[in-house]
Parts: structure tokens; C-alpha cells; sequence
């Protein structure tokens, strides 16, 4: 089976990873944080001290990285390493300037796939993950499949394109429910019977959401999606429900709490 080096074991990373050692691929690891790797190798993972470490003998190597940052400075690391016929699956949320980008500092030989990923850790632990797949996935659709069901989205980077607007409907969405709520108290309703009219209306998801009780997307990942979407479109609802997230964001609780926590928050206060 194809030697895998996984970056990044975040609260997504670690479970994927896990369902790729669990599946019998012999697999690498690294993270910026080393402790987050200790458990994988506890189970047979191979332990590495930095990322050009982690790809050297790598048939396919997959990143789930924080941001657009991280990534620059995983490629500085890892560009250099790779060997024609690797294959890299770029499963962050970073846009699709980035993917570009990391697309063009790739050698001859290096086949490069965009694949973020739509669900939350239950869903990638479970490995029924929606992923955008932007790009020739015909060599790693085979591995993909343990992590969820891969969606072809066209060219390279589609999948991180069509990432940020799914993303961005979605905060956008538990944004307005958040100050439909507050109208709702300022106007003296009950907030039960208000919530269970939007629910039962179009914007049932974004409720669902709102309420959610075991997702973790941290409300500063939120931020930075929706900056990435910013930067490529004007975009005034997107912009104002940017900056309410972002205020919340400033509270360190709120920050790496998911965006249902953020929207209570938002739901409390003017």
C-alpha cells in the first residue's frame, strides 16, 4: 500500500489520519505541536521531527493545515523533498490562490490534488467526510475513500473555490440566525418559539447549526475563511457577519470554540 505522510493533526487532521493508519497504509506524521502525534505513533505511526522528514520516501502526502501561512511554510520545507510520481492532496481550507501557488512550486513529476473537506470531527473519525476534489484524484481516490466520499469539482483548485463558498454560506447563515434571535429578544418573543419558526422555514440548516452540540469549527478559522473569501469577491453581508465573528474571536474562549458558542455569544450581545 502507498506510504502516506500526513502534516497536520489538528482536531480534523488527527481522526483522518487515524482511519488511514487504521486502514493499513504505512503512515508518517507531523505536527507543529509534536505531543498531537504521539498517539498515532503510539499505534504504529512513523514518528518524524519536521516535515521534509515526514515525505521523504512518501507516495502521497496530505496536509490539513491551519491556513494560507501554514502551508507556505510546510512547502518551504517539503517542496524540495518530493519525488516524481508523489502525489499531494492539499485538504486545508486556504483558497484557491494558495493552491495555485503551492501548484507552482512543485517539481516535474509532482502531481498536486485540492481536497478540503465539508463535516466537523465526528464525521472525519467516522470517515464519511464530503470532499471537493479540484484536480486529476484518479491516483489517490483509492485512499481518499477512507476519509469520506470525494466530489469532483473540475480544474485545480475548484475544490478549494467552491470550499470557501459552502464555508461562507454556512457562517453567513449561523450569523443571521444569531441576530434574527437578538430581534427576536429585543422584541420581548420567546426565544424557543422563535427559533422553532426559523427552523421550520428556509434557514432550518442554519439553525441546526447555530445549536450544534458536538462540531468544533473554531470561530477563528471562521475568521480566516471568510477573509480568504473576501479577498476575492466584495461581498458587504459576508464583511459585516466577518466583523461579528471577529469581535467574538477576540475572546480567547470564543476563538477555538466552535461558531455555535460564537453565535450564543452573538445572540446575548449588541
Amino acid at each position: 500500500m502507498e506510504k502516506i505522510a500526513f502534516l497536520g493533526l489538528g482536531h480534523m487532521g488527527a481522526p483522518m489520519a487515524r482511519r488511514l493508519l487504521a486502514a493499513g497504509h504505512p503512515l508518517s506524521v507531523w505536527n507543529r505541536t509534536p505531543a498531537r502525534a504521539e498517539p498515532l505513533v503510539a499505534d504504529g505511526a512513523g514518528r518524524t521531527g519536521s516535515p521534509s522528514e515526514a515525505v521523504r520516501d512518501a507516495d502521497v502526502v496530505i496536509t490539513m493545515l491551519a491556513g494560507p501561512d501554514a502551508l507556505t511554510a510546510v512547502a518551504d520545507a517539503v517542496a524540495p523533498e518530493l519525488r516524481p510520481g508523489t502525489v499531494w492532496v492539499e485538504m486545508s481550507t486556504v483558497g484557491p490562490d494558495a493552491v495555485r501557488e503551492l501548484a507552482g512550486r512543485l517539481g516535474d513529476g509532482v502531481t498536486l490534488v485540492d481536497a478540503p473537506v465539508m463535516g466537523s470531527t465526528d464525521r472525519a473519525a467516522e470517515g464519511t467526510l464530503g470532499i471537493l476534489a479540484g484536480g486529476d484524484t484518479a491516483a489517490v481516490e483509492h485512499v481518499l475513500a477512507h476519509l469520506g466520499t470525494v466530489t469532483r469539482t473540475g480544474p485545480l483548485g475548484s475544490g478549494a473555490s467552491l470550499k470557501l463558498v459552502v464555508n461562507t454560506a454556512v457562517i453567513g447563515g449561523v450569523g443571521l440566525v444569531a441576530e434574527a434571535l437578538r430581534l427576536a429578544a429585543a422584541l420581548g418573543l420567546d426565544g424557543g418559539t422563535a427559533r422553532a419558526a426559523l427552523k421550520a422555514g428556509p434557514l432550518g440548516g442554519a439553525v441546526d447549526r447555530a445549536f450544534a452540540d458536538g462540531a468544533l469549527f473554531a470561530t477563528d478559522l471562521a475568521v480566516k475563511d471568510l477573509r480568504i473569501a473576501m479577498a476575492a469577491a466584495e461581498l458587504p453581508v459576508v464583511t459585516a457577519v466577518s466583523e461579528q465573528f471577529r469581535q467574538a474571536a477576540a475572546d480567547p474562549a470564543l476563538a477555538r470554540a466552535d461558531i455555535a458558542r460564537a453565535a450564543a455569544h452573538l445572540i446575548r450581545t449588541v
